[in-house]
């Protein structure tokens, strides 16, 4: 039996989760190329902000929305790429004029085929 796991360990991938609201979409596609981040996967999501007025606000209609239109990023990438994204991230988010900065988590893979 041929052991697969060495094969299978090629590089320490990390899983990049990236949300902003719809209106960023484009310079988040932006900071990905700049960050030498190719292969990734979006979906459209609606961004909730805890408080009683969403609560409040929830419709019985089923055509009502009570969330903000958002996008979702992620990606499995190596540590360098990721490290340049947060620095273009922070510097995006440092020249906003509105309280919805682009938000960007880290998440370690274990194991990954």
């Amino acid at each position: 039996m041929i052991p697969l796991l060495p094969t299978l360990i090629q590089h320490m991938m990390k899983l990049v989760i990236v949300t902003a609201v719809e209106e960023f979409q484009k310079d988040v596609l932006t900071l990905f190329k700049k960050a030498n981040i190719e292969n990734f996967s979006s979906s459209d999501i609606d961004g909730h902000k805890n408080g009683s007025s969403i609560l409040m606000a929830s419709s019985w209609f089923a055509g009502a929305k009570s969330g903000n239109e958002s996008r979702l990023f992620f990606s499995f990438t190596e540590d360098e790429h990721i490290n340049a994204l947060f620095e273009l991230i922070i510097a995006y988010n440092s020249n906003l004029e509105t309280n919805n900065p682009i938000k960007a988590v880290v998440v370690p893979i274990e194991k990954s085929i």
